[in-house]
Order: C-alpha cells, then structure tokens, then sequence
C-alpha cells in the first residue's frame, strides 16, 4: 500500500512508497484512510525540525488528522462506519495517563501517532485499537477531517472556561489570535457557545478568511490596519483570548489584552530561541489587580474530540457553506508538496472515496 513517510531529522527527505499492509492483532481495527489533514506540525517534521520514527524503523509514517472508515466488523464498529482516531498515547507510568488522561501527562514519555514514535495515520489502511476510536456522524462526512484539530481548540476553551470559573464569571467577548485552521476553528467554537468574537489576522480585511470569520458572526480585525491592544482597549479588555499564532510575542502579549477576571490560552508552538518583552505593569500590577490568568495547552482529551465532533456537526449545520470553505485544498498523496505550502485554512491527503 501506499503511505507517506519521513526520515525524521533529515529535512526534504519526505516521499510516497509502498509499505507493507497493517495486519490487526484480535484487539484491533481495520481502517481504510480516506483523508489526512495537514498542519503546521506536519510542516515541521517535514523541515525536518523535529519527529521520532517507531523504534527499530528509519521512517515514520506522517499523518496524524485523520478521517476513516471501518473495513470489517468488530468491535462494536460496522464495515462503512466514518471514524477518527485520537492522536496520543499513555506514557503507561504517570497518574495523569492512567487517569486516561495522557493530554496531560506527566512524565512527557508519551508516544503520538505520526510525531512520535508511532506511525501516523498517511496510509492506505491503518489499524488501531477500538478505545482510541471516535465515531463520525455520517452527515458530518468528509469535514470530519477537521475533529483533530477542534480537538485542540475544544480542550483550550473548555480548561478557560474551568480557569475563569474558579471565581464568579460571566465571560462575554473573545478575542481569538491568527486565521490557520486552530484560530478558525476557535473562532466558529466559541460563536457556537455564545461568545461575541473578534478574530485577528495580518491580511487587511476583505480577504477569504476574514469573510469566512464574518460568516459566523465573527467581526475580523487586521493588524495592519488597527493594532489589536487598540481593540482590546475599545472593549475594556477580553474575558477569553485564544492565542494561535505561533509568535511568542504574541503569546506574551495576550496578558495585556484581558480585562478583569480574563483568561487566556496559548495554543501557538514557537521554539525559536529570541527575547519577548512585555510592559511590567501588565504583569506587575494588572494581572494580579484584575485576576487575569495565562496558561498553556496541548493536545486533547476524548472528552474534547466527542466535544468537538458535536461541535462541528452544530458549525455544519449552522453555517454549512463556512465549514465546507474551511478545507481549500485537496489533493492526492503523491502532491504532499502542494498541501505543504497551502496558505488557506485546511489542506488535506486523499487517500479514498
């Protein structure tokens, strides 16, 4: 079969082959891929900045955004069912992920399909255990393929909404950093909770992202036409800001854009080695004056992926001309390279109908 593989470490080194196909162990369910999203991390492992190939293998397997469908059935599954699979694994010794919580493990010994130590899901067929499986709605069909990645998103506003409530709380505006797929994706989450929602990009206005931020709701703010601590200080501070940029500026700076009681959430990666500033103030007397928090999230918990697959079914139903427009590019396995160097929300692998 085929499958997209990587030598991690060696940038460019990505290409198409053929593997051998999965044979499932009795515990185990056969998935035929139908669509692997790419992303940011993606992109990286294939600079060849970071990545961990199974242990006793050259190649890793990429792909961890993944939409199938069951082969055969088993499992409490159906031959036809539409599923994703969750993307990380038990680190197998720290109470976080014997808790089945390995979002939040403890130890960072943790294994991710398709990052780390694990082959990802970019193959033909796949085989995965049935507790690491989320059923598809059909109706939902190929824009499933977005589950991941509101996973994330899902996991970012649920663990605010559990920081900002540690008090008396009724957050309103949101203030949501970068168009990419996770700030989308955050913005069109948090329309659906009720929030009112600002969503920032570089683009000036009238460009396809900020009309899909307007299609639900969402007002779109240029940073090269309005600095976003004006809009901040228009409003008197947001109660939720999510930030996903990747700019650790920008991360920094989301303190300053809180109001009283704010929470905000980095969902951003940026490992480049530099100095971020931030006025003493904001954190010397705001943060704590006006109980503002700032934390860090990654990954998901399946209480969150069955959050989001809910949550995107209400987005497609909602605004289902929006959600469809998320994903711009599609394209086969072997035109990885275009999927790479797409710049719209979502690029996606065909790899079946």
């Amino acid at each position: 079969m085929i499958a997209l593989t990587i030598r991690p470490g060696e940038a460019g080194s990505t290409s198409t082959e053929q593997v051998a196909d999965p044979r499932p162990d009795t515990g185990e369910v056969l998935l035929r891929t139908l669509r692997v999203g790419v992303c940011g991390t993606d992109r990286e492992i294939h600079e060849g900045l970071f990545g961990e190939a199974p242990d006793g293998s050259e190649r890793l397997v990429l792909g961890h955004e993944m939409l199938g469908r069951v082969e055969r059935d088993g499992h409490g599954f159906e031959r036809g069912d539409l599923v994703a699979a969750t993307v990380r694994r038990s680190c197998g010794h720290c109470d976080a992920c014997a808790a089945g919580a390995p979002d939040a493990c403890m130890t960072g010994d943790y294994r991710e399909r398709g990052i780390k130590r694990l082959h990802g899901f970019a193959a033909e067929l796949v085989a995965e255990a049935p507790e690491h499986l989320v059923r598809i709605p059909p109706e939902l069909g190929k824009l499933a393929v977005l589950a991941e990645p509101a996973s994330i998103c899902a996991r970012g506003i649920r663990h605010a909404r559990a920081i900002g409530d540690r008090q008396p709380w009724k957050p309103v505006r949101a203030l949501v950093l970068g168009t990419g797929a996770i700030g989308m994706l955050s913005t069109y989450l948090l329309r659906l909770d009720g929030f009112e929602v600002w969503t920032v990009g570089r683009t000036p206005a009238g460009n396809p992202k900020a009309e899909l931020a307007e299609a639900c709701g969402a007002r779109y703010v240029s940073t090269s036409e309005t600095p976003t601590a004006d809009v901040a200080a228009d409003v008197g501070g947001f109660d939720v800001v999510v930030e996903a940029t990747g700019d650790a500026q920008v991360m920094t700076d989301t303190l300053g854009l809180l109001g009283r009681g704010g929470v905000a959430c980095l969902l951003g990666i940026d490992g480049r080695p530099r100095q971020v500033t931030l006025d003493g103030t904001v954190i010397g007397v705001d943060a704590i004056l006006e109980n503002r928090a700032l934390f860090g999230s990654v990954n998901a918990n399946r209480v969150d992926w069955l959050a989001a697959v809910g949550q995107l079914e209400g987005a497609r139903q909602r605004w289902p001309e929006a959600l469809a427009a998320f994903v711009g590019l599609e394209v086969p396995p072997d035109r990885f390279e275009d999927a790479f160097g797409f710049g719209g929300v979502k690029a996606t692998l065909a790899f079946s109908e």
